[in-house]
């Protein structure tokens, strides 16, 4: 029986900034996917790693993305890519966080920086109320810059169903990377994988027996 209903942040509950890479690597004539095959290259310690821990600074992150995308072939900063990390929220997903949280309890698990505002690195106020708006709908939020601590580290996960007081199988999670719900599937929890949010509220409601939307 489901008991929690867990949520990463971005791509699920806002647009996915893959959306944002892929313009901008259109904008510099780049293959597609190009940031994330930098991001995928020693993904436990490669820039993006180490600052999603906070073992880096913004400005080391700059310097240290720099010259991974320089080996690869591209000239691009650390700093313009996270300009690019903050989402537009996605109505109908808060909706149904909310008729979650009516009858479950609910939390989050981010990987994120310390760039921003808040937990969505917001890049203005608006924004920045906005997702703390959502935030504030979390019975737990765990964000990877805070705890040092990134998915998919299968401790992140066990975290997070301690501190909502559920077991792994009484859990869903939703996340829109297939890399970071294998843990999350490991630990016994059901995991849906957010390709959009029409398939996801779809998929969602067939776990929790209810209308979302």
């Amino acid at each position: 029986m489901v008991q929690a209903v867990i949520w990463d942040f971005g791509g699920v509950l806002t647009s996915s900034p893959f959306e944002a890479f892929n313009r901008f690597e259109a904008e510099l004539g780049l293959e597609k996917d190009f940031i994330r095959r930098i991001n995928a290259t020693d993904p436990d310690t490669n820039a993006w790693a180490l600052f999603e821990r906070s073992e880096i600074s913004l400005d080391e992150f700059d310097e240290k993305f720099a010259a991974e995308a320089k080996r690869l072939g591209a000239d691009i900063r650390g700093r313009q890519i996270i300009e690019l990390l903050a989402g537009d929220i996605r109505p109908e997903m808060v909706e149904a966080l909310k008729r979650c949280k009516a009858k479950f309890k609910v939390g989050c698990i981010t990987n994120n920086v310390s760039a921003g505002e808040g937990a969505g690195m917001a890049r203005s106020a608006d924004k920045a109320a906005a997702v703390q708006e959502v935030m504030e709908l979390f019975d737990h939020v765990i964000e990877s810059s805070k705890i040092g601590i990134r998915k998919p580290d299968p401790r992140i996960y066990e975290m997070a169903c301690s501190e909502l007081g559920v077991a792994p199988a009484d859990a869903v999670y939703l996340d829109d990377l297939g890399i970071n719900l294998k843990p999350a599937k490991a630990l016994g929890m059901r995991t849906i994988k957010v390709l959009n949010a029409a398939q996801a509220l779809e998929e969602l409601e067939t776990a929790v027996g209810f209308p979302l939307r």
